[in-house]
């Protein structure tokens, strides 16, 4: 492998972008299917150009929208049925953001149940708030599952374009 090459420096800086992408779906700090997004952008327009680089960008354009787009409707349509407030979400949400800050990566998933726990428990009462708070949760996991399939996917044509390229 030689570094020297643009072409092999611009596919080298694409793998970590897409895999800190993939990770960053796991690890809620980076913004992961921005980021595979991105790692193919860089290397179709950095890269030796060619029509399949082209390609490879529509597809993952066509697979960061869809995946977006299904990530929010899908478990925002199960939150809706479960009855589930925005205001716990935000709830949640705030929290894990401070827990984040005081218990660092680990903080941020502990802050967001706890957030979310207390806000419904103060909605619904002690003996409603877990059963709400786990199906809120569902969601929230499924929105994760939906956002890392898409981010594979991108990361899938994107092998198959570097293969085929």
């Amino acid at each position: 492998m030689d570094l020297s090459d643009t072409g092999t420096t611009v596919t080298l800086i694409a793998g970590v972008l897409m895999l800190a992408g993939v990770l960053g779906v796991l690890l809620p700090v980076l913004p992961g299917l921005v980021l595979c997004w991105a790692a193919v952008l860089l290397w179709a327009l950095l890269g030796d150009a060619s029509g399949g680089r082209w390609i490879v960008l529509i597809l993952a354009t066509v697979v960061a929208i869809g995946g977006t787009a299904v990530k929010y409707l899908w478990p925002g349509k199960r939150l809706k049925n479960t009855g589930v407030p925005n205001s716990s979400l935000l709830a949640g949400g705030v929290l894990g953001v401070v827990g984040f800050f005081v218990v660092p990566v680990v903080g941020l998933i502990l802050g967001f149940v706890l957030g979310l726990f207390l806000a419904e428990r103060a909605r619904l009462g002690p003996g409603q708030a877990w059963p709400s708070t786990r199906q809120a949760l569902g969601a929230v996991g499924l929105s994760m599952a939906i956002e890392l399939a898409a981010a594979l996917g991108i990361a899938v044509i994107w092998v198959f374009g570097l293969v085929a390229t």
